[in-house]
């Protein structure tokens, strides 16, 4: 925070040298000048407490006066903003740049920038309601850098102005030429929360080759789904799944269920039917009655209705004897079909 706030000597030195401003600063008195340099060298090696006090009393001393009373006014204001800064007190810094730019008189750049300083250090004391309004308000008349879209954006997504916040994602965006990895959290975050849930999971997707976190992979998935793609999150399920960062008996009957509602049947089969037979799955009635399933969408009829026998001669359930009977009645086998609804207690009609 010591490097938000322009040297003294600096501005001094700026206005002495008859810089090109929007108005006449006027002239400050050397025993001024020669105060307020020699404060900002004492704040520089650290004489915090003395400097406040000193630029505090200065100030306070200068309300009210002439043009260059004013001026000075700010400046005092300036150092003891930047010597409460350094001393750990953002807020009182905060305070004492918001009185700096609000004298009467202050040449606009020099507003400009200490509203912009204010908005950080009050974002940085945890003021960020107030910070985020004057970090807003002067993007209105400035581009700004892409850190202050990206501080606006994580500011209005603490206070859940979800779609203020995704305004400035796409800002910072347009200005960061590659994403770190706190930034592309962010964003994924606003922009699900905005609703935007299609650029956010192409946001997301964008890095999963190289993520070993699976509630990432999670997430991704989720938003392909809700963004009305099945397909695309039983794709990225399967991906996780391979790529070893799901595990699992719950993660693996998640892929399952993804592709039975995406229409990949088949590839739902193939896991359930390598899960039961490497015992990853319990073989129980379920299990068998889903693989069966999933078979008899996929519109493989010989493993399907040997899965659907399984099922049946497992439970003997006359339910599950009769779609057995059903399936192999369509399918053109006759005499599976007489048999299992006969075990179904139906009479078939052959």
């Amino acid at each position: 925070m010591s490097r938000v706030l322009l040297p003294v000597a600096l501005l001094v030195t700026s206005w002495l040298g008859g810089a090109t401003v929007a108005w006449s600063a006027p002239p400050l008195p050397a025993s001024f000048i020669a105060d307020l340099e020699g404060l900002q060298a004492r704040l520089e090696a650290g004489d915090l407490a003395a400097v406040m006090e000193r630029s505090v009393a200065q100030a306070e001393r200068l309300a009210g006066g002439n043009a260059a009373d004013r001026w000075a006014r700010a400046l005092y204001l300036q150092l003891a903003a930047g010597a409460a800064a350094r001393d750990g007190d953002l807020s009182l810094a905060a305070d004492y740049l918001g009185q700096a730019r609000r004298v009467s008189g202050i040449e606009p750049d020099h507003r400009d920038r200490w509203q912009h300083d204010e908005a950080g250090l009050r974002l940085a004391a945890g003021e960020t309601r107030d910070g985020a309004n004057l970090l807003a308000e002067w993007l209105e008349g400035h581009s700004g850098e892409a850190r202050d879209h990206w501080r606006l954006a994580r500011a209005r997504a603490e206070l859940e102005q979800w779609e203020l916040a995704a305004e400035h994602v796409r800002h910072a965006r347009g200005m960061t030429e590659q994403l770190d990895e706190g930034q592309r959290e962010l964003a994924v975050t606003v922009l699900r929360r905005a609703g935007d849930e299609a650029e956010a999971l192409a946001l997301l997707g964008g890095g999963l080759a190289t993520s070993r976190d699976p509630e990432r992979w999670r997430v991704a998935a989720a938003l392909a789904q809700r963004a009305g793609n099945t397909g695309q999150a039983a794709s990225i399920w399967e991906a996780g799944w391979r790529a070893g960062v799901f595990t699992g008996a719950d993660d693996l009957r998640r892929l399952v269920e993804l592709h039975l509602a995406g229409g990949t049947p088949a590839r739902a089969a193939e896991h359930l039917e390598a899960a039961l037979a490497e015992g990853t799955l319990e073989d129980s009635e379920a299990n068998r009655r889903l693989l069966a399933q999933a078979w008899e969408r996929a519109r493989d009829r010989e493993r399907a209705l040997a899965a659907w026998q399984r099922v049946a001669e497992q439970s003997g359930a006359g339910d599950d004897w009769a779609r057995l009977g059903q399936l192999a009645h369509a399918w053109g086998r006759d005499q599976l079909a007489e048999r299992a609804l006969d075990r179904a207690g139906l009479r078939p009609e052959l």
